[in-house]
């Protein structure tokens, strides 16, 4: 490693001394980003951009909602601001800030400059952590943003990116992409946020982030694992961060690497016990494919993320830090058409990478993606790479140009182009007679299972407790007993595997639920099982695939037409009318609010529900039925309560002593159901 550590000095030392040259940016085709730092009350002068802690500034953002040209003179007129307001900014990378040209990382701020703001910048979801990428060492400027657009276009979660120019502090900076942090967030990486108090099962078995990659700043190794050649790969701590996260939840999450480890070394595709079992295999092969394809130096060893939802499998990615690519490489000539990085003697990766690939069926599954897609119309096809590319270079040419001016780095941007694609088509010729059989893997039958009715969200008058009443329904629409080993919910947001052994009967349905024992009080009937999380109230992916992440049902619901907007907390949920038609179709489905029934004698509005039992005090109750007035009655029979029930919904016992007794609600339509409840 010494000669390439002295390379890349020598790299840096010619870097800078590149003659830089001012701009005086005028306009842009691109959004301008205007940053100015605080003044400095001890100094009196400006603070200087330091790598931790952020400094106080504010940023303008130049933007013209339509399309047109950005001007640097509109800075102060509001109408043209996709942000104006205070930041915390600092120097951010490891190498790439040894450069002239810095990257930053910014936080949004309020108007208090302490408070985190989530803004939307430049249509981008809701935040407060963005990095401006420097896309140092990459002369052609396009590798971070193609691959994470590639990456994207592949189905995966891809930070989010636009192009942008940079005046901080007067001096022009020069090209940016402006985009995403990868942190946990819904919009960003959609894993459950832990507490310190999640230390048991389920709750220790998520959410997590975690990295290998070079340490910075303070953040210390979590474990070691090593490469085939013996290199040790260093793992840290992403989220919870190191100084969160405790004892037990540290064990788990390594637990769940190890465990990776001896049963892709051991080749163990078994998927109740083998290496299915713990990752999924989609996101891991998206991944391989996605390092392969740019042949990134860093893949497997550096700025590599997984992540893992509560009760979920591991998940490789996102992608992150694709400068040293297509054929790029700083430290020495790694990048090249014919090796895989995982097996590259120079490459430190974690041993698990080449014992997935040997083992014939995860590699049978890498071959059929990697032919998916590069056929016609698909996101590896290499015209469509080609013509993603000529648009990408489009869009900077002007920057590129100015770019070349303030720092000569850029230099024949035409020819820097052509090369990348003539080694992609070397590389993707490569690959392509390596991953050509996958003839075992390539007509997998699976079960007909069908997602039959969705209750995402079932009703907005039980006020923070709707959720609990959630359910999905499954239909085995076939004459053949489904085995339901291995099967799983893989998209983020609602997490679920069917236990190792259980099975579906012919055309019989079951239902999965979001708090079982509330599903047998409300419904009346048993949930099948209990999934993890909650059904988005807006729109959510449920895509049910096996063990090898073979598609069985996928269908994208929203609550807006074409959907039945009925199903949206207005007491019904989704029902495909057709369990043979396509549930992909909105037009397939309808609004329902017939009974769940087992034997056909179980009416909906008969199904009341009070929580929480025990109580302390306060008894909320869950009711289609019109409830005028309750009875608390104690186990002498003595009425100790009797009142009308108002709007609210709630019987209020806080002046009984601690005892079991008996509520007699009476209906509008003079029924009387009694429940039992207790009081601590």
């Amino acid at each position: 490693m010494k000669h390439k550590y002295i390379f890349f000095l020598l790299f840096i030392f010619f870097i800078t001394q590149i003659k830089a040259g001012n701009v005086n940016l005028v306009s842009s085709n691109l959004p301008i980003v205007i940053i100015t730092t605080d003044v400095n009350p001890s100094t009196g002068t400006q603070y200087t951009i330091v790598d931790e802690p952020k400094v106080p500034a504010t940023m303008k953002i130049i933007y013209h909602p339509d399309g047109s040209r950005n001007y640097v003179s509109d800075q102060n007129n509001s109408s043209y601001l996709n942000y104006n307001g205070k930041i915390g900014i600092e120097i951010r990378g490891t190498t790439s800030q040894w450069l002239e040209k810095k990257p930053y990382g910014l936080t949004t701020y309020k108007s208090d400059g302490v408070t985190n703001n989530n803004v939307s910048i430049l249509g981008m979801p809701k935040e407060n952590d963005w990095v401006l990428n420097s896309l140092a060492f990459d002369g052609s400027l396009i590798r971070d943003y193609l691959s994470y657009d590639l990456y994207r276009d592949m189905g995966n979660y891809s930070p989010r990116e636009q192009y942008c120019e940079v005046i901080v502090n007067g001096d022009y900076k020069g090209l940016y992409i402006f985009m995403e942090k990868l942190k946990v967030d819904e919009n960003r990486i959609n894993v459950t946020k832990m507490t310190t108090s999640d230390i048991i099962y389920p709750a220790v078995s998520g959410g997590y982030v975690t990295k290998s990659d070079k340490t910075t700043g303070n953040d210390p190794v979590a474990w070691t694992m090593y490469s085939d050649n013996g290199w040790g790969v260093d793992f840290i701590h992403d989220y919870p961060k190191p100084e969160n996260i405790t004892r037990e939840q540290k064990n788990y999450i390594y637990n769940v690497f190890q465990t990776l480890m001896n049963r892709a070394n051991a080749q163990n595709s078994s998927i109740e016990n083998g290496f299915p079992d713990v990752i999924d295999i989609p996101t891991f092969i998206d991944f391989m494919i996605m390092s392969e394809l740019a042949s990134n130096v860093d893949s497997y060893q550096y700025s590599t993320y997984y992540h893992k939802d509560r009760r979920g499998k591991l998940r490789a990615g996102p992608i992150w830090d694709y400068n040293l690519t297509y054929g790029l490489d700083v430290f020495a000539n790694r990048s090249l058409t014919t090796v895989w990085q995982f097996d590259n003697d120079d490459n430190e990766g974690p041993k698990y990478w080449k014992s997935l690939f040997n083992n014939a069926t995860f590699k049978c599954y890498l071959s059929k993606r990697w032919s998916e897609l590069i056929t016609s119309e698909q996101a590896l096809n290499k015209t469509i790479i080609y013509s993603k590319i000529d648009n990408i270079v489009s869009l900077i040419t002007e920057a590129a140009a100015r770019e070349q001016t303030r720092w000569g780095t850029v230099g024949n941007l035409s020819s820097q182009i052509s090369s990348i694609k003539y080694w992609l088509s070397d590389r993707m010729s490569w690959m392509d007679a390596r991953l050509s059989n996958y003839t075992a893997c390539a007509n997998v039958s699976v079960p007909q299972l069908v997602i039959s009715k969705i209750n995402y969200h079932p009703t907005t008058s039980v006020e923070n407790y709707e959720d609990s009443l959630e359910f999905i329904e499954i239909t085995n629409n076939s004459n053949e007993t489904a085995n339901l080993t291995g099967i799983y919910f893989r998209e983020l947001g609602v997490t679920y595997r069917f236990p190792n052994n259980s099975t579906l009967l012919p055309n019989q349905k079951i239902c999965i639920a979001s708090d079982s024992l509330i599903f047998k009080s409300f419904y009346g009937i048993d949930a099948f099982g209990q999934y993890d999380r909650n059904l988005s109230n807006k729109s959510e992916h449920l895509m049910l695939v096996d063990a090898f992440g073979n598609i069985i049902d996928d269908v994208n619901y929203a609550d807006s037409s074409p959907w039945p907007t009925e199903a949206d907390g207005n007491g019904y949920y989704l029902q495909l009318i057709n369990p043979d038609s396509d549930n992909s179709i909105a037009s397939n489905w309808m609004a329902s609010n017939s009974s769940l029934t087992k034997n056909n004698d179980i009416k909906f509005t008969d199904l009341i529900v009070l929580y929480p039992i025990p109580t302390k005090g306060v008894i909320n109750i869950i009711s289609q039925t019109d409830i005028q007035s309750y009875e608390v009655v104690d186990l002498m029979g003595r009425v100790v309560k009797n009142k009308k029930l108002d709007n609210n919904k709630k019987i209020n016992i806080t002046d009984l002593p601690a005892n079991v007794y008996f509520v007699k609600l009476h209906t509008s339509d003079n029924k009387c159901i009694v429940k039992r409840i207790m009081k601590n």
